[in-house]
């Protein structure tokens, strides 16, 4: 059987090449990344977060890896502020997995009985120490596929741990980088991995690391849940959002240091 029977009789609507012919399958084009900035934009909207903020920070109190993943869990449907507050004593008497074990459950709540769903963070935040000393020597793992094997630890607190532990470009999508992407459409989607997926690539690489940060405190202090505050703005006259108010930019000037553990939420 010649190699072009073989063919039409695979496709019976292909008709038979004449021999020496090369068949070229054609590939669609890669999807265009869903995103509503040229990548001249995208450029320019992060070189001024980096203008502003040089090095930004999250607003987590903590001492050590274990005491960041103990904290990124409690933030949970609370504030940064909220859960600093509670972990100033907390970390004090419990910075590894081994002393918040010997604290105890019981004890453990007294300290975080004013952070939301206290009792069941509670629970994990022992299982997680329990885990941490029995699988892992009492170290935090550095790597995603474990850090997620930690009870009540999900992609968004593995990436946050990654990044501000371990110096990984991560992006940890949280209620404000999920409003930013799809208020401002830099990288909308329906789903907080979505968001991720599509904002590591329209980020440029070499912003990649800071981003998550500038993003959170973008959406934390100007381009606030309620109502965006576009005169704080410093990309307002780039932004392509339905909502904003002004196209004036705000100075583009260094901001003081961050005044961490008295964030305003």
């Amino acid at each position: 059987m010649t190699a072009e029977y073989r063919v039409s009789m695979a496709n019976p609507k292909l008709k038979s090449l004449p021999q020496g012919t090369n068949m070229i399958t054609r590939r669609k084009p890669a999807a265009a990344v869903k995103t509503a900035y040229s990548p001249a934009e995208r450029e320019e909207i992060f070189r001024r977060f980096s203008v502003q903020r040089p090095e930004p920070r999250g607003e987590l109190e903590h001492t050590n890896p274990f005491t960041l993943v103990v904290a990124v869990a409690l933030s949970a449907q609370a504030t940064d502020a909220g859960v600093n507050k509670a972990t100033r004593a907390l970390f004090k008497v419990a910075d590894t997995p081994q002393k918040m074990l010997d604290l105890g459950e019981d004890k453990l709540r007294n300290y975080i009985k004013t952070i939301g769903l206290y009792r069941n963070k509670a629970k994990n935040v022992i299982a997680l120490s329990q885990m941490l000393v029995d699988d892992f020597a009492g170290k935090v793992p550095e790597t995603r596929e474990e850090l997620v094997r930690l009870p009540g630890v999900g992609r968004k607190t593995a990436n946050v741990v990654l990044s501000m532990a371990f110096g990984q470009a991560t992006m940890a999508v949280d209620t404000h980088i999920f409003r930013i992407a799809n208020r401002i459409r830099l990288a909308p989607g329906k789903t907080p991995d979505e968001v991720e997926a599509r904002l590591m690539k329209v980020v440029p690489k070499h912003y990649l690391y800071h981003a998550h940060h500038w993003l959170i405190l973008h959406g934390r202090y100007a381009c606030k849940a309620r109502r965006p505050e576009c005169e704080c703005c410093v990309i307002a006259d780039i932004c392509k959002s339905s909502e904003k108010s002004s196209d004036v930019p705000a100075p583009l000037v260094e901001l003081p240091p961050q005044v961490i553990g008295e964030a305003v939420e």
